[in-house]
């Protein structure tokens, strides 16, 4: 079985640091970006990444507006999204998965709930 790569789009790079470290440790591939734009343009590029995790709060362009455009993206369709939330309110996992998430995580991440997500790419 081959590494998962994971596309991880966060605009503060203290939350990106700590992903990928905790991830690259337990096997995964992990690319990152701090924009929603640029994550677009590794999407295009880059066939083999397996899954993004996709902060919901960021400037320009936030989580709500890419996944429609991440899934338009015709070698897309059915990538997996986790969105990533700091608000954590009552209704936004509801609306992540309305916007097309296929699942969701509140910040701080749980590590394990995080895994157990990841095991279903």
């Amino acid at each position: 079985m081959s590494k998962k790569r994971l596309l991880i789009v966060d605009d503060d790079s203290r939350n990106i640091f700590a992903l990928e470290h905790t991830l690259r440790v337990r096997s995964y591939d992990c690319v990152s970006c701090t924009s929603a734009e640029e994550a677009l343009k590794l999407l295009k590029s880059d066939e083999k990444i397996d899954a993004v995790l996709l902060d919901m709060m960021m400037p320009e362009m936030d989580g709500y507006e890419a996944i429609p455009l991440i899934k338009s993206i015709p070698s897309r369709k059915s990538i997996f999204v986790i969105a990533l939330t700091a608000q954590a309110m009552a209704g936004d996992k509801e609306k992540c998965l309305e916007a097309g998430a296929d699942e969701y995580i509140s910040k701080p991440v749980d590590v394990d709930k995080l895994l157990i997500i990841l095991s279903k790419i």
